[in-house]
């Protein structure tokens, strides 16, 4: 059985004292492929070192995280894109946009959120999608952007039925995290009317660990537990989950 985390941190500084172990306890779960998305251009270096020491299991993205849109985004788009060029890259992200904590840079965010979209497109590569309070502005974007070179995933998805399907008909592939997990969040009811066909696994490690382990320190993994979810949900077992969804990061990422 072959688990992929579609979307970890691993480089984080919640990591800094235990990355191997980290890495160690995710490969005994069967937890063989993760791919790390990136959020500036400090993490860039984190990131490849990660990747270039474990090339048949960790595979990273280029992007500018919403959060991290400021006044010199340009600037730091420049420094990004030119390590996109220069290296191996198997996604655009982490991208999208982020209304939750401040929407003082709405306009940047949104300029952002297309440039990147257009970076991959030109390379055509799929991108991954961060959306927290901001599914309008999102799917106005994607509307926008759409053509049969756009596609990914909509990274710890935690919306509606209809958004669900919006995006599945965008070309966009739903990454499922801890909130699955999670008893009063509803997304549980949402994701058993979505075949696993749509969906991939993700943890978003260090962040957002899902039960029993609520509340602590996410990492690669606690996979286990969003997949056995999902297998409860549309009861099959957990290998065919596994099964699924890993095939479904191969036809996403071309890894």
């Amino acid at each position: 059985m072959i688990l992929t985390d579609t979307h970890s941190h691993l480089y984080d500084q919640k990591f800094s004292e235990d990355q191997q172990e980290v890495i160690d306890r995710a490969f005994e779960e069967n937890v063989t492929r993760i791919f790390l998305p990136n959020v500036d251009q400090h993490s860039v270096a984190g990131m490849l070192d990660i990747t270039t020491k474990y090339p048949k299991n960790c595979f990273a993205m280029m992007g500018l995280h919403p959060c991290n849109v400021k006044e010199d985004y340009k600037e730091e788009l420049a420094v990004l894109k030119a390590h996109l060029d220069t290296g191996k890259y198997c996604a655009v992200g982490e991208i999208g946009m982020d209304l939750y904590w401040d929407k003082t840079f709405l306009e940047e965010q949104k300029d952002t959120f297309r440039t990147q979209i257009r970076w991959a497109k030109e390379k055509s590569l799929p991108i991954a999608i961060h959306c927290r309070d901001a599914f309008e502005e999102i799917f106005e974007i994607l509307e926008e952007e759409k053509s049969e070179k756009l596609r990914g995933i909509f990274h710890c998805f935690s919306g509606t039925i209809e958004q669900a399907h919006q995006a599945i008909n965008l070309n966009f592939y739903l990454g499922i995290g801890g909130v699955v997990t999670f008893k009063k969040a509803g997304l549980d009811k949402v994701i058993a009317q979505v075949p696993i066909k749509h969906l991939v696994l993700e943890t978003d490690s260090p962040y957002l660990a899902p039960s029993p382990n609520r509340g602590k320190r996410n990492e690669s993994s606690y996979l286990i537990h969003i997949a056995q979810k999902i297998a409860d949900l549309h009861e099959v077992s957990i290998r065919e989950v596994a099964e699924i969804t890993t095939q479904n990061s191969k036809l996403i990422f071309g890894c």
